[in-house]
């Protein structure tokens, strides 16, 4: 459908009456506030989003419109570069186009003292706090420097680089063979249990459990011998 849109407004640039949209700051201003509500939506609390707004595609040329809609396209991510939809709802000819935005979500997070290597056991003395652009990667960051202790890089890091959570290797909670606490959580329940592990618990990854009737069933590691399962 936008292709489609875009090809007819290309053949129909040479009439009279067709010339590059300018925006007016009234529909620009409507396009920083859609796209700092939806980015404040997944923001940390105590952060501050800024949106960088940026042009059209100089080579368009759209029908003259009486009313513009901004929208966010389905599937688009809301930080960092992103689009916001535009698209005519009262005018000559029916167009639709998308606005490139950047997103910023600034906030006091964990970052690398200095340049470290992957394989580094991270102490102290290899931490700070800095504020940055929260946005500016994938991968959630730290905002207590203790909680990353003991933690080990899995890939290295420049700087003043944010310490995300991509970059440190998954932690192993327990072996193949220990007994486990399982914990079973639903809509207005939760029932604790020991079980058999069968397998290694790797942070974040599923495992098998075995539990002492014999039924087995899969979990996630989530902590210290600490198997969750949702219903």
């Amino acid at each position: 459908m936008l292709r489609a849109t875009l090809l007819l407004v290309c053949l129909l640039a040479a009439l009279p009456g067709w010339a590059q949209t300018a925006l007016d700051p009234a529909l620009l201003e409507r396009v920083r506030v859609l796209a700092e509500t939806a980015a404040r939506v997944t923001a940390p609390p105590g952060t501050r989003v800024a949106v960088e707004i940026g042009a059209l595609d100089a080579r368009l040329r759209l029908a003259p419109c009486r009313q513009v809609q901004p929208y966010l396209p389905p599937g688009m991510a809301v930080w960092g570069k992103s689009r916001i939809g535009l698209r005519c709802t009262d005018g000559v000819a029916r167009w639709n186009v998308t606005l490139p935005v950047r997103v910023a979500v600034l906030g006091r997070a964990v970052v690398a003292a200095g340049p470290l290597p992957a394989g580094v056991t991270l102490s102290q003395e290899h931490l700070a706090l800095a504020d940055i652009d929260i946005a500016a990667e994938p991968g959630a960051v730290f905002t207590d420097p203790a909680v990353l202790i003991g933690r080990t890089l899995a890939r290295p890091l420049g700087a003043a680089d944010a310490v995300r959570a991509p970059a440190l290797k998954s932690r192993q909670w327990f072996a193949a063979g220990e007994t486990v606490q399982v914990h079973v959580a639903g809509e207005g329940f939760a029932v604790a249990s020991e079980a058999r592990a069968m397998g290694a618990g790797v942070e974040g990854q599923d495992v098998k459990v075995r539990f002492e009737s014999g039924r087995v069933t899969s979990g996630r590691a989530v902590g210290e011998r600490r198997v969750e399962l949702l219903l």
